[in-house]
């Protein structure tokens, strides 16, 4: 009962993570990215204990399919599961277990995946395709964080009988050649989890600089009130 797109920005090769979900606290168990390396979510009958070796058999120089073949070899629970890899140079591999609930699916193009299972239909992860292509010139956090929003608009997550499950957690995850410049944003437990993230998010970008500052030039930094005073219309 989850929701995520995966996508590489071709400008300057971060990796990023949008997910939604009825479960709890989806930011610190679904989504795995290894800077430089690749980004991948583990969901339905999610296993993070994947991630760490999916990254280190792309790193040995192994193809994303390659890496989903070896998962499903060493994982017996791999027919229950949704995995999907982007690689910082952009290849996509999904899978998408026969065992996991209906309605489940991916749409892959080039260095984007959206998938997701327990869904309204097939809709959802069009809707979000069409809206990551739509908003290719976007910085990458935008555009993620706009695809999530297409999906829940598109119906999101449904349960056999077409009750909406709510979104009750979500994440945005942006990693980079630079760990400064890093995004990583979660809404654990809300009833409207994706509008929380917007909300979040729409805050936290104004703060990006400071905190940059803040790491780079200590001395040259002023107090985060003063600066908020400065540069965060919200903080008059």
């Amino acid at each position: 009962m989850t929701y995520t797109v995966i996508g590489v920005s071709p400008e300057d090769g971060r990796l990023g993570i949008g997910i939604a979900t009825y479960s709890l606290g989806v930011g610190g168990y679904c989504p795995f990215i290894e800077r430089g390396v690749a980004a991948l979510s583990t969901q339905a009958f999610a296993n993070p204990a994947l991630g760490p070796p999916a990254a280190a058999a792309l790193r040995e120089g192994k193809d994303p399919e390659a890496v989903l073949a070896r998962l499903a070899a060493e994982d017996p629970g791999f027919a229950f599961r949704q995995v999907v890899i982007a690689t910082a140079g952009g290849r996509v591999a999904a899978h998408t277990g026969p065992r996991t609930r209906p309605w489940s699916g991916h749409v892959t193009g080039d260095g984007f995946a959206a998938f997701g299972n327990v869904l309204a239909g097939e809709r959802t992860v069009d809707a979000m395709a069409d809206a990551w292509k739509d908003r290719a010139g976007d910085d990458l956090p935008e555009r993620l964080l706009a695809t999530l929003e297409a999906g829940r608009d598109a119906g999101g997550q449904a349960n056999a009988d077409g009750t909406h499950l709510t979104e009750r957690s979500a994440a945005l995850v942006v990693r980079g050649a630079d760990i400064v410049e890093d995004l990583d944003l979660r809404v654990d437990l809300h009833e409207a989890a994706v509008d929380e993230l917007r909300r979040l998010h729409d805050i936290y970008r104004v703060y990006l600089p400071y905190y940059a500052l803040r790491a780079r030039l200590p001395a040259e930094t002023p107090p985060q009130d003063a600066w908020a005073r400065e540069n965060d219309p919200a903080a008059n």
